[in-house]
């Protein structure tokens, strides 16, 4: 009996620290920053946006489709939201595109256009934009 719990007890803790370190499913189909594809001076945007008292989880939810979405984008270089842990509501994007044009083309979409309509209600001030320029030669 007592090899038999041994035995078991050995099963689970292998079993459990193979989850623990197995890749999930969802970091291997994650989309790679290949800094080498980032031009110099390509156009790069920091935005925050604070959600109305009480809107907290509809903001979230009307922004977490974005990621895909903007991701999706063939000319979309890199992109993260992010969520404050110690302020819910406050998120902060970070996004880059070869170019300005492009930048522009991405806020043209009809998904993003959708989004900004639905801030008035959601948000607390509105979006407040840096837009910046990345620096360094990258070397392939």
């Amino acid at each position: 009996m007592q090899s038999l719990v041994r035995n078991s007890l050995c099963v689970l803790l292998s079993a459990a620290s193979m989850a623990m370190t197995a890749p999930s499913a969802v970091a291997e189909e994650a989309p790679r920053v290949r800094y080498q594809e980032i031009p110099d001076g390509a156009y790069s945007v920091v935005a925050q946006v604070r959600a109305k008292p009480g809107k907290e989880d509809a903001l979230r939810a009307a922004t977490l489709p974005l990621i895909d979405l903007v991701r999706g984008d063939p000319k979309n270089l890199v992109y993260f939201l992010q969520e404050d842990r110690a302020r819910p509501g406050h998120f902060i994007f970070y996004e880059v595109f070869a170019s300005q044009t492009d930048f522009d083309a991405h806020n043209a979409m009809p998904y993003v256009k959708d989004w900004f309509a639905k801030l008035p209600e959601l948000a607390d001030g509105g979006v407040e934009v840096m837009r910046m320029a990345v620096l360094g030669k990258h070397r392939k």
